[in-house]
């Protein structure tokens, strides 16, 4: 597993990165990580910080089953995602 570092580096040009997401923690298991929520990202322009809670529920060879739960800054649920994702074997 890489670091969280090395993780964040490598997706700070990509999406995740440019909507400001954090990592805080990343495992086999578990990623944790954070955003703000700015005023060009919403329809309310309320700006705080959200916290999302991703765990794998199925780590097979193809396919990944992973949920995930967004929170307030207070705790409160504010989104739950499911995602099943397609295992892509590396480019040589």
């Amino acid at each position: 597993m890489q670091t969280l570092e090395s993780l964040q580096r490598l997706w700070t040009p990509l999406f995740p990165g440019l909507m400001g997401i954090q990592l805080t923690e990343a495992s086999a298991e578990r990623v944790v990580a954070t955003m703000t929520v700015r005023p060009d990202l919403c329809t309310t322009g309320a700006r705080s910080t959200v916290t999302g809670e991703c765990k794998a529920f199925h780590r097979g060879r193809t396919t990944m089953v992973w949920q995930t739960l967004i929170k307030t800054e207070e705790g409160k649920l504010c989104a739950v995602v499911t995602q099943t994702q397609l295992v892509l074997p590396a480019k040589e």
